[in-house]
């Protein structure tokens, strides 16, 4: 009676990569023997004993390409994530716990006396009653399920009339009803005529691998869908974002007839929790008057309703601009614009006009940081007008300061979001606190933006050095360096 090879394996923590690779070269070696031996037993077709050594040889084949398989997909992995996904119709089946090297049975069916004779196991694996006699050829597709009978079928047909070898699977209902998956390999017994006088088969239970194999898959095409919608998602998040922002990307001159007064460039940094949705903006706009206005700010919160409330904001603020109305003016309206929206928002903004004719610089804040000025190798925090946050409180009005810059000067326009918030605790105390360890961090920048050529190498210096954090907020910079 050939043997009941099983295999039982409890929950275990995934070997690392190299020992998973031994195994599987383990098995390349091992299949590379059993196949030598497969050579040694062919002789004569009509003993026994050599069919099932071969037979067996055969099966050993196919549970080692099984093995490999199943070590392979333990060392590749599904494809990375940040977090395990739920299928969508619930968490994602695990590989049963149960065999994936199950019960092996054989058979021979006689042709000449319409004889069968079955192992042990082959009653096991169809949950037939050993006392009972074995199914007949023309007996054994009444256990098959309709479906499958036309394979079985012909599968025993051309071994039969053909003499080819049987190499195939179908599905079997026991009499308790359950359905199980067989494999059956077989081949003719040729008589002394070399007529078929009988069939002989190993039959295996294949049942959990397949299972296995479909948990697998399931698995895997959950983590595509999974992987397309966050995709999707991503990409409906960063548009209306993109939109958002200025039409104009890195670097810019203005004016933009004539010769360049200011050099600019911008950057936006999004947030290092994976939540693309920011609402921080920067802008540089050419006025009609030859003034520029320069902007940075954000809402607070995320998602797609502040990103849309942040295109509102940006768009109210350049209308405004262009009619004429100046920093503390701007600031003012913006603030009566947010307390008056649907869904009311706070926000934070600071706001300059330049004018090249006099290289007069017009600026007001609102609950933000203040502009830095760059000249001769160091830096300063400009002089600061008071203005609490955008839709904190009702009739506020702010106030706007000047400064007269110089050719060669730089001046810095950042949001909140350059580092952490977990650095510091959330109160206004703190608040502030964090706001100067960041300027005075930006200000160290000093010698590196003297020697900078452009604009945009100081940007670039800004990222380099903030870039790296584990921002929870997405953060805005914007550099202007004034040529003339």
């Amino acid at each position: 009676m050939p043997p009941h090879v099983s295999a039982d394996r409890s929950p275990a923590q995934p070997p690392g990569r190299g020992p998973v690779d031994a195994l599987i070269s383990q098995a390349r070696r091992l299949k590379g023997e059993v196949d030598a031996v497969r050579q040694d037993a062919q002789g004569d077709a009509s003993d026994p004993r050599g069919r099932w050594e071969r037979a067996l040889c055969d099966l050993a084949l196919r549970q080692l390409n099984d093995i490999g398989e199943h070590l392979a997909q333990l060392r590749d992995g599904p494809e990375p994530v940040h977090t395990a996904p739920a299928a969508e119709s619930g968490t994602p089946a695990a590989p049963p716990r149960g065999r994936l090297l199950s019960r092996v049975g054989s058979a021979e069916w006689n042709l000449l006396t319409d004889e069968a004779a079955w192992s042990g196991e082959l009653f096991l694996i169809l949950g037939r009653d050993p006392a009972v006699p074995p199914l007949t050829l023309d007996e054994l597709p009444s256990v098959v399920l309709d479906e499958d009978r036309p394979r079985l079928t012909a599968m025993v047909t051309d071994c039969l009339v053909d003499a080819k070898p049987i190499d195939g699977e179908f599905r079997i209902v026991r009499p308790d009803g359950v359905v199980r998956a067989v494999h059956m390999m077989g081949e003719p017994v040729l008589d002394a005529d070399g007529g078929t006088a009988s069939m002989w088969a190993v039959l295996r239970d294949v049942s959990e691998l397949r299972l296995s194999q479909s948990a697998v898959r399931e698995t895997r095409d959950s983590l595509h869908r999974h992987r397309r919608r966050t995709q999707t998602e991503h990409r409906l998040a960063v548009e209306p974002q993109e939109a958002a922002l200025p039409p104009w990307r890195g670097s810019l001159r203005l004016p933009h007839r004539g010769r360049p007064r200011l050099d600019l460039a911008a950057h936006h940094l999004p947030s290092s929790t994976g939540t693309p949705i920011g609402a921080d903006w920067y802008d540089a706009l050419e006025l009609a008057d030859g003034d520029t206005l320069l902007s940075v700010g954000g809402l607070t919160g995320r998602g797609p309703g502040m990103t849309s409330g942040t295109a509102m904001l940006l768009g109210s603020l350049r209308g405004m601009a262009m009619a004429g109305a100046r920093p503390g003016q701007l600031m003012t309206w913006l603030d009566q614009l947010l307390d008056a929206t649907v869904q009311p928002a706070l926000g934070s903004a600071v706001c300059c006009r330049y004018r090249p004719a006099t290289r007069t610089l017009t600026w007001a804040r609102a609950g933000h940081p203040a502009p830095l000025l760059f000249r001769g190798g160091t830096g300063r925090i400009l002089d600061t007008p008071d203005g609490v946050q955008l839709g904190a409180a009702s009739g506020t009005s702010y106030g706007q300061a000047e400064e007269t810059l110089e050719t060669g000067d730089l001046l810095l326009l950042h949001t909140d979001g350059l580092v952490p918030r977990r650095e510091s605790a959330r109160s206004s105390a703190a608040e502030r606190e964090g706001r100067t360890a960041t300027a005075h961090r930006l200000l160290d920048l000093a010698p590196r933006f003297t020697a900078a050529r452009r604009a945009q190498e100081c940007v670039r210096t800004v990222v380099e050095e903030f870039g790296g954090t584990g921002r929870e907020d997405d953060a805005c910079v914007l550099v202007a360096r004034v040529t003339s």
